[in-house]
């Protein structure tokens, strides 16, 4: 099983960005959360946003309200609607998720992508 993200890329503030994320490679792994973390240059990596496979979402407080995050009708991918970006935005971005494959917990986290917003 693996994550595989697209999107990101370089945006000017008050732009728009939209990241995904799919999984793959087994259809026995159960989704429960899927997410989105940052790691800013010199800076300790952050949760962005999560959401269970109930709809449930959970966001930090400097991205409410300009984020949304969303899964697929198929429930194996997970969508990042950024909005309103500004430059502390500016990170890496990393997609994880986790769930029961049989009678095993999996983590997983995709290699991350750059965001990067200019002032």
């Amino acid at each position: 099983v693996q994550l595989q993200a697209s999107g990101g890329g370089l945006v000017q503030a008050g732009g728009s960005l939209s990241l995904s994320c799919v999984a793959s490679g087994s259809k026995i792994f159960s989704i429960n959360n899927m997410g989105w973390t940052r790691q800013a240059p010199g800076k300790e990596r952050e949760l962005v946003a999560e959401i269970n496979s109930g709809g449930s979402t959970r966001y930090a407080d400097s991205v409410k309200g300009r984020f949304a995050i969303s899964r697929g009708n198929a429930k194996n991918t997970v969508h990042l609607q950024m909005n309103s970006l500004k430059p502390e935005d500016t990170a890496v971005y990393y997609c994880n998720a986790d769930g029961d494959m049989g009678s095993d917990y999996l983590f997983l986290e995709a290699k991350g992508t750059l965001v990067t917003v200019s002032s």
